[in-house]
């Protein structure tokens, strides 16, 4: 009887080990799956919109002309503001706010996150989240890695801050070319609903900013904020 009893307790051990090995295999690779951000390269399209998300760490003299072209064909956009520029320029960030312009998170110091640790990434984004707070009592929600550089760690640091990391689907790469019509072309050519399409303040891209926004006029398409192409 004893016999009998010790195989049977041997084969319902072996049962619930087998059980543990299972569980062990699959349950982190189920957590991976379901917290792992991801970056939004572009938005879903259902609203016929796109965006021209502008990138501000420099270029603040072409921003009032930049300004007065969204007022002209009334857009509002979204501004992707660095820390270390708003601490050297709140008025004109305050201006870019009260004119209806949705603000976002651009890091402090215009470094590559994706060389950054955990601990770096946290820190970038929260100290450009609080000055921006400080300085016009704004809650940032996008989060946009300067040079487009993250890594896991960027957007889990950014995840657990509350934000959504956004790339682009379309570059003028108006910092390096500047030539008016090149800007024009890129923010334009087979453009598509949902497009967020990346440029910065430069003389160039505030000539070329009107014939932009005619064009998308013309086409039935709406420039709008970020947060509004994105949304499902």
């Amino acid at each position: 009887m004893k016999h009998k009893e010790l195989i049977t307790n041997s084969i319902i051990g072996l049962i619930l080990v087998s059980l543990s090995v299972v569980t062990m295999c699959f349950t982190p690779l189920a957590i991976t799956a379901s917290t792992t951000p991801k970056p939004i390269y572009k938005g879903n399209g259902l609203n016929s919109s796109v965006s021209l998300m502008v990138n501000v760490y420099w270029g603040e003299e072409y921003l009032p002309e930049m300004l007065d072209t969204f007022d002209k064909y009334n857009v509002k956009t979204t501004f992707f503001v660095g820390g270390s520029w708003v601490s050297k320029n709140d008025s004109m960030l305050k201006e870019i706010c009260n004119r209806g312009h949705e603000i976002a998170n651009h890091g402090y110091l215009h470094k590559d996150q994706d060389k950054l640790d955990m601990e770096g990434n946290l820190r970038e984004i929260t100290m450009c989240h609080n000055i921006v707070e400080k300085t016009i009592g704004y809650k940032m929600t996008l989060f946009a890695p300067p040079s487009g550089a993250f890594s896991a760690d960027t957007l889990k640091a950014a995840n657990n801050l509350g934000y959504q990391t956004i790339m682009w689907s379309k570059d003028t790469i108006d910092w390096r070319d500047k030539n008016t019509d090149l800007i024009f072309e890129r923010a334009t050519k087979k453009v598509t609903f949902g497009d967020l399409i990346l440029m910065h303040p430069t003389k160039c891209t505030a000539e070329a900013l009107p014939k932009i926004l005619e064009f998308y006029k013309q086409k039935g398409i709406k420039a709008d904020k970020v947060s509004n192409v994105i949304q499902n």
